[in-house]
């Protein structure tokens, strides 16, 4: 037989190896010609009853109006931390639809053992059979998921089917929107939980316990009842919970990214951390080092410390600083000893941006020449304080401290962890604020001694309020006399425009005190932004 005959032979079996393979998904009935895990009709109810007990996230109006605003190409990507609430929100848009809109909707459950090609297989079973509202769960389990998530928007979304990811790989919904779903997909993030939104999903005024438990809805769920309000504590007060948390939730998902992504190609400098089985005890020691380094900075600030009526106190914390600063020290050379360098910190802080865990506070400086500090804030408060709480008990139980009472002990650890609250709400207020507006400059105001807790600048009026933020309930002059420091206030009116506000944000009663000085309950304060 010639060359010819041999490849039209060859053209003729691949043509009829095509019209079968066009005929397999037509020919097999049921559940069976799905090659992902599909719910659909009543099922649906089923697995979103779940939901009806818990309270919805704000941002569940967006994905409404996604599903049933106006059509683009464009996938909808619903992504953050595990325990935000994602699925949640999944089940209750289910919940809400109509019986019409739920007869043309499905839900598909990804594992780690599906790919893209199986998924494109149901997605073009689903198209033909007129489905139209497509919830696919935890899909940055799937190895290819970043190279290859193009195929939703620009095949299926193009053609009118509304989609919706979600998963807790972060990381990978921040890769693929930059490459494969660049412009085409409209993000939804769930990290970030504000004070305003947690007060409402669990009925709370308390700041504290928004410190302590903020930013992760223990168990997946939103409702907390007296019974269950122990538990939770008990959850976010256990450092070995919150590790095994950062471990599976924020570092192994970075290295599931970046092993998934260009095939490896965005380790950069990582590269070497993953080679020698570092990558995840890098990424665990980096956040630890950082609310380490935020404990030093609480217990070595002077208007901390110059405030204690304490003797015994001071003593104390100074011996905790010593303690801690050896403690830093031997970490660094750890680090050094597995080749953890300072480019390798670097990179993991922006792969820790991307995930929306971290951002960097804004701070201004009047000083010449002096650049402002770097100003890290957890955007999931809880694992700041878990981490802070568990390093000042740590400390204390050291045995330099053995000849100190446990009365005085607590006390001790008890004015601690109350300084490292008001710090952290002073970032909490901070960050909220610059959220919520964006329309002015708002930063934290250095000064070549002391600072403005606050600053909202005004550009179009060349005008700026300031603001001192603690964590206190008494109005005390101490408060608000910086406010009235005619040199700072002449270095900010010189370079921010003329101050029209002074306000003392604390835990009391909001009032009017000495000199005009506004002072605003911090729980109101940010409910209302």
């Amino acid at each position: 037989m010639d060359n010819r005959k041999i490849l039209a032979r060859i053209n003729e079996l691949k043509s009829e190896l095509n019209k079968l393979q066009n005929l397999v998904p037509e020919s097999i009935e049921g559940e069976l010609q799905y090659s992902t895990n599909i719910t659909t009709g009543n099922s649906l109810y089923d697995i979103a009853s779940i939901a009806l007990k818990y309270e919805k996230r704000d941002c569940y109006g967006m994905l409404d109006k996604y599903l049933y605003g106006e059509t683009e190409d464009k996938v909808c990507a619903l992504y953050g931390l595990r325990q935000t609430g994602k699925t949640t929100l999944i089940r209750q848009l289910i919940l809400n639809m109509s019986a019409e809109d739920i007869s043309k909707t499905v839900y598909i459950q990804i594992n780690s053992a599906d790919t893209m090609a199986k998924l494109n297989f149901d997605m073009k079973k689903l198209c033909h059979q007129g489905y139209k509202y497509i919830f696919i769960d935890e899909i940055t389990l799937m190895q290819d998921f970043i190279d290859a998530a193009a195929v939703l928007s620009d095949v299926y979304c193009a053609m009118g089917m509304k989609i919706v990811l979600s998963g807790a790989d972060s990381l990978g919904f921040w890769f693929a929107s930059n490459e494969e779903l660049y412009n085409r997909v409209k993000m939804i993030p769930t990290t970030f939980i504000p004070f305003k939104e947690y007060a409402r999903l669990f009925h709370t005024d308390s700041i504290d316990e928004y410190i302590r438990c903020g930013g992760i809805l223990c168990d997946g769920g939103l409702d907390f009842g007296d019974k269950e309000l122990a538990a939770k504590e008990a959850v976010f007060n256990s450092d070995e919970w919150m590790k095994r948390y950062i471990s599976t939730a924020i570092s192994k998902n970075i290295q599931h990214s970046l092993v998934c992504c260009e095939g490896g190609g965005q380790f950069r400098h990582l590269y070497t951390l993953y080679e020698a089985k570092e990558f995840t005890g890098a990424i665990n020691r980096a956040i630890e080092d950082m609310n380490y380094k935020f404990v030093f900075e609480v217990l070595t600030n002077k208007d901390m410390r110059s405030q204690s009526d304490s003797e015994k106190y001071t003593e104390a914390v100074d011996a905790v600083i010593r303690r801690l600063e050896d403690g830093l020290e031997t970490r660094g050379k750890e680090a050094q000893e597995i080749g953890i360098t300072r480019t390798h910190i670097e990179e993991i802080k922006e792969y820790l941006e991307a995930l929306d865990l971290i951002c960097y506070g804004p701070v201004e400086t009047t000083v010449v020449g002096i650049e402002p500090y770097e100003n890290i804030i957890f955007t999931q408060p809880s694992i700041r304080y878990c981490q802070a709480q568990a390093l000042v008990y740590s400390l204390m139980d050291d045995n330099a401290f053995s000849e100190i009472s446990e009365y005085d002990k607590c006390d001790i650890i008890g004015r601690i962890l109350d300084a490292v609250r008001g710090k952290m709400m002073k970032d909490i207020v901070l960050l909220e604020t610059a959220k919520a507006k964006r329309t002015k400059e708002v930063f934290r105001l250095q000064f070549d001694v002391g600072e403005f807790d606050m600053v909202v600048y005004d550009s179009e009026t060349n005008t700026c309020k300031i603001y001192d933020i603690q964590h206190s309930r008494e109005v005390v002059t101490h408060q608000y006399i910086k406010l009235l420091d005619e040199k700072r206030c002449l270095a900010c009116e010189n370079k921010y425009g003329k101050i029209t506000e002074r306000v003392v944000i604390y835990q009391g009663e909001s009032c009017i005190a000495e000199n005009g000085v506004r002072y605003i309950n911090a729980e109101e304060y940010l409910k209302a932004l």
